[in-house]
């Protein structure tokens, strides 16, 4: 059935048919079909960073910008969905085109540039959730604010969103806001995640309620890159990871009409890249939980994720092209593996 839905929606301008898709799943989940059509979620509970996760596979940030469609998508069997990235103001993103199918690779490039409905509209929708798993919070800067003020935009969406957040994860990878990827390294990471981290700390304790802090790497780093950021995680006590984000390498998709397009390649192609950051990560921080995502495209890729050292999988562009059938073939397939 998802094939032929598929074939339908991949005839459409990419961003068009991901609204077009989002608002048929809605409308589907307010009939009940959603459980009807894919079945009961799958139980294999998991204790990571003092959260209880319904099952290993979670739904990466970037699908539900603004947590307008948070039920009918939690409705598909995830253990756990992250909305955002989310700003402090509202924002357009960039121009239109701004995203691009590689199909004959399995991959997406987007350079949305973080559009959305500002951080209160996106509180809203978590309040009014009735999906019972958990739900992270992906956090960022506005395009005007410069990075020498980055820390004031992370503040403003931190002390927002922390009273509705299960946990909160601060995106300094996505490619598509100039200057963001900088942060992702020496002083400017621990001038950024010192802060976060004592904000966080100092709200956990007036509130009673320990939401766990991640941060949200790139994949494209060195070995030496990616040591210099497990020990600045480490250094700010950073409850977890996620690796990774999307890529700016061109060069799996060498060939393809689309491959010149500007921005962030997901998908198929980056699943290797992002194996190989994970298992780094491992090495330095043994104890670290970490949540895998890039290139999940089967519940093979999915075991294969595990086994490089991620506790928990999200997926995203596999889910565009596989359907939602891949959640509960993956969740299924660590439960029986763990």
């Amino acid at each position: 059935m998802y094939n032929l839905a598929r074939s339908l929606f991949f005839r459409v301008d990419p961003e068009t048919s991901h609204g077009m898709a989002l608002g048929a799943l809605d409308a589907l989940h307010r009939v009940g079909g959603v459980t009807r059509l894919f079945g009961k979620p799958v139980n294999d509970p998991v204790e990571l960073m003092g959260l209880r996760f319904a099952n290993r596979v979670g739904l990466a940030a970037g699908l539900d910008k603004n947590a307008d469609h948070l039920d009918a998508l939690g409705a598909l069997g995830f253990g756990f969905v992250e909305v955002g990235t989310v700003t402090p103001k509202p924002q357009p993103g960039n121009p239109k085109p701004r995203l691009f199918r590689l199909a004959q690779h399995e991959a997406i490039i987007n350079r949305f540039g973080f559009n959305n409905k500002g951080v209160g509209h996106l509180i809203e929708q978590v309040k009014q959730r009735h999906y019972g798993g958990i739900v992270g919070i992906n956090i960022g800067k506005n395009l005007t604010t410069s990075v020498e003020r980055a820390l004031d935009d992370y503040l403003v969406c931190l002390d927002a969103v922390h009273p509705y957040a299960d946990y909160i994860a601060v995106n300094v990878s996505s490619p598509n806001t100039p200057g963001l990827r900088s942060l992702q390294f020496g002083e400017q990471l621990d001038a950024l995640l010192g802060p976060i981290r004592a904000r966080a700390t100092q709200l956990n304790d007036q509130t009673g309620r320990n939401v766990p802090l991640l941060i949200k790497i790139a994949p494209d780093m060195s070995a030496e890159e990616v040591a210099l950021m497990a020990a600045s995680i480490e250094r700010n006590a950073l409850d977890g990871v996620i690796a990774t984000n999307t890529t700016v390498s061109r060069e799996a998709v060498q060939g393809d009409p689309q491959a010149d397009e500007a921005g962030g390649l997901s998908g198929k192609p980056v699943f290797e890249a992002s194996n190989r950051v994970i298992r780094q990560l491992r090495e330095h921080l043994p104890a670290l939980p970490i949540i895998g995502v890039g290139g999940i495209d089967s519940a093979a890729a999915a075991q294969t994720k595990i086994a490089a050292g991620a506790d928990l999988v999200q997926l995203y562009s596999g889910l565009i092209y596989q359907g939602p059938k891949l959640v509960g073939e993956c969740a299924r397939a660590l439960k029986a593996s763990s």
